[in-house]
């Protein structure tokens, strides 16, 4: 089955590990098996100031890199751990135990998809915390 993407000028895609910049409007069809992530995907280690955040990025490093996934498994288990212990509400639960099935099923791109919750739930909690500060 092939994948299409369109990419803006200037977007960036990580493909088995390339970082590739389009130059102009560019339309992608990929034919074969790949690890590949889109420019807003990508995240950056200095951008994994949270909990959740750090569990999205550890997950991202195994995604994008096979081979060395057992170097990325106790980061993503230790962070795990802690956003597990962080996540009070039902929906917070609910991903929790959603990216740790596709996590343990190294579907690490759908597990992905779990943590952009995680960290949507994370920000609303941390902006509910500093509202009742103000």
């Amino acid at each position: 089955m092939t994948l299409r993407i369109s990419l803006r000028d200037g977007e960036k895609v990580v493909i088995n590990g390339a970082v590739i910049r389009s130059s102009g409007r560019t339309d992608l069809a990929i034919e074969s098996k790949v690890t590949i992530l889109r420019g807003r995907e990508i995240m950056g280690p200095a951008e994994a100031t949270t909990p959740a955040r750090a569990l999205y990025f550890h997950t991202m490093m195994a995604y994008l890199d096979p081979d060395g996934v057992s170097r990325h498994h106790d980061a993503i288990i230790e962070t795990l751990s802690t956003v597990g212990r962080l996540a009070t509400c039902e929906a917070g639960r609910a991903a929790v135990a959603g990216f740790a099935s596709r996590a343990a099923a190294a579907n690490y791109y759908r597990a992905l998809g779990e943590c952009r919750t995680l960290m949507r739930l994370e920000q609303e909690a941390l902006a509910a915390v500093a509202e009742e500060a103000a």
